[in-house]
């Protein structure tokens, strides 16, 4: 009796071990060859006054394919398309169709990557360099404006992505598309469902330069104010980054500061006017930060201000810079301004125009920053130019510092170069370089900072560094404007077996499992075991009988 039940466990202990192999061979049905892993930056997705805007979605699990096969149903197909060959037309069209669509994925060159940052605004810049970002600007201002009901995701070519695309588009060409009865590559991002951000921060920081003032004078000193805002947007907020996105002005207001606080810190060469810095945010969202930090001023301060110079990307390629104002060219101050700035410029080989442009008080958007101080009846005028070329920054800062300097110290007319090369008060150009190496660098998506965030921190010490009373205001995002997290993820990219393939394999697994199991029973126990086992076992009348 004991060696039977000894023999019947032994069976027992087979068939489990055959039993738990089958189980993990049909778990490893869809058999991955290789895997290769991406970091990947989603469309933005936002809401503007309640319109939805950008991908929608996040979480990817679909097969990939090359292109947009006519008359195919997409709607499981992740498309692959480099951004190098991207018809943005038809692409346009295809979501302004809403077709079904299981997601895309847009391969970004490596020259617009991070690490490359530095040279997208070079002057040897080759044509196709420039095509290229011609190209983005306008596919970047397609997607941001359109709502996409699927995920849109960014990644930057590579060695692996490569191989894995040509073997898509190798599968492709046999007009077979990629699903589950063919086989092929699965792009899958496990991403939650994005959140709203909640009460989203914008930070306005602020340092003072106080002038000079004579023993006896009531009067209030008169106060210029330098500004820039400092945040980004783009269709990635993680790779919204770059010089060109107003880092240059950042960087010639920080120029200014560190210089202008030589000056100021000998009583004999301090100037009569109090110099006020403000770094702000919200410049993509209708200049918000400028307009909350204006808000906040007293009515005195709001009064001293002569007038505002906001820098806005001002490192030009071109030698041509313009003055963009709300005020006709004739008033006092504006024509002052742009006398001082032109006398400068001719110096130094830059040509400055003069863009008037009267603003709407019955429309709340604005255009350019000095608008809003416009707004408030104060002087202001932006120093701006579309192009960007860090090398000539060390040039146009001291266009915006020496013209200010001059106007300081009353030296308006006269060829007297304050910020001389070779002297103690000239450009930094390795400051300059290692602040843009900075902001070519960061992302600065406003609404994705924290109070506390590094890049806002290393601003307010910098600044602290060269003025004093350094105030870091924060202020809640006007609620028209709705973003949500999940910016970044990994992609997996599998390649899977047909299931034609899988039904083969198991097929012979299975075959193989019952000569196995056949064999484990024949040598335990004897083959009329393993026949009874296929035998119908008797009734239970017959038993009770």
């Amino acid at each position: 009796m004991a060696t039977r039940k000894g023999r019947e466990g032994e069976m027992l202990e087979s068939v489990y071990s055959v039993i738990a192999l089958v189980f993990v061979l049909v778990a490893c049905v869809e058999l991955c060859d290789a895997a290769t892993v991406v970091d990947v930056y989603r469309l933005i997705q936002y809401d503007l006054a309640g319109v939805p805007f950008g991908s929608r979605l996040a979480n990817l699990n679909h097969h990939a394919a090359s292109g947009f096969a006519p008359a195919a149903d997409l709607s499981r197909t992740v498309i692959i398309v480099p951004v190098r060959g991207v018809n943005i037309s038809f692409i346009g069209d295809y979501i302004t169709q809403k077709q079904p669509l299981g997601g895309i994925l847009f391969l970004l060159p490596r020259m617009i990557s991070s690490e490359n940052k530095d040279d997208m605004g070079r002057d040897d810049q080759t044509f196709e360099d420039k095509l290229m970002r011609n190209k983005l600007v306008e596919l970047e201002q397609l997607l941001i404006h359109s709502s996409i009901p699927y995920p849109v995701y960014f990644a930057f070519e590579d060695g692996n992505i490569d191989d894995v695309l040509k073997n898509i588009r190798r599968n492709d060409a046999t007009s077979q598309p990629a699903t589950a009865t063919t086989g092929g590559y699965k792009l899958v991002v496990s991403a939650p469902e994005p959140k709203k951000i909640v009460s989203p921060i914008i930070t306005n920081i602020q340092g003072w330069l106080p002038g000079l003032k004579v023993d006896g004078d009531a009067n209030q000193l008169p106060t210029i104010a330098i500004v820039a805002s400092y945040d980004t947007f783009g269709a990635a907020p993680a790779l919204s980054v770059g010089s060109d996105s107003n880092g240059s002005g950042v960087v010639a207001l920080l120029e200014i500061a560190r210089l202008f606080s030589l000056l100021y810190s000998n009583p004999k060469t301090r100037g009569r006017y109090n110099l006020l810095f403000g770094l702000t945010s919200g410049g993509p969202y209708n200049y918000n930060g400028t307009h909350k930090w204006l808000r906040s001023f007293d009515q005195r301060l709001r009064e001293s201000i002569d007038y505002a110079i906001c820098l806005n990307s001002i490192g030009s390629s071109d030698n041509e810079l313009w003055i963009h104002v709300s005020k006709p060219p004739e008033n006092a101050y504006i024509k002052q301004m742009f006398e001082g700035f032109t006398e400068v410029a001719e110096e130094l080989g830059v040509k400055v125009g003069l863009k008037h442009k009267k603003i709407n008080i019955s429309n709340p958007r604005v255009a350019w920053e000095h608008e809003q101080f416009s707004r408030l009846r104060v002087t202001a005028a932006t120093l701006s130019e579309v192009s960007v070329a860090p090398e000539l920054l060390e040039r146009t800062g001291g266009l915006s510092d020496s013209s200010l300097a001059r106007h300081i110290y009353g030296h308006e007319g006269k060829n007297i170069q304050i910020f001389a090369d070779n002297s103690s008060l000239a450009v930094n150009p390795s400051y300059i370089q290692s602040w843009l190496h900075l902001l070519s660098r960061t992302p600065r998506v406003a609404p994705f900072f924290s109070k506390n965030d590094p890049f806002i921190m290393a601003l307010k010490k910098e600044l602290a560094e060269h003025t004093v009373e350094v105030n870091v205001q924060h202020e809640v995002l006007d609620g028209m404007f709705t973003f949500y997290d999940s910016t970044k993820a990994k992609l997996n990219i599998y390649q899977v077996a047909s299931v034609t393939f899988d039904l083969l394999l198991l097929l012979v697994l299975g075959s193989y499992l019952i000569v196995l199991f056949s064999f484990l029973v024949i040598t335990t126990r004897g083959l009329d075991d393993l026949i009874g086992l296929f035998r119908r076992p008797p009734s239970r009348k017959l038993k009770t009988a």
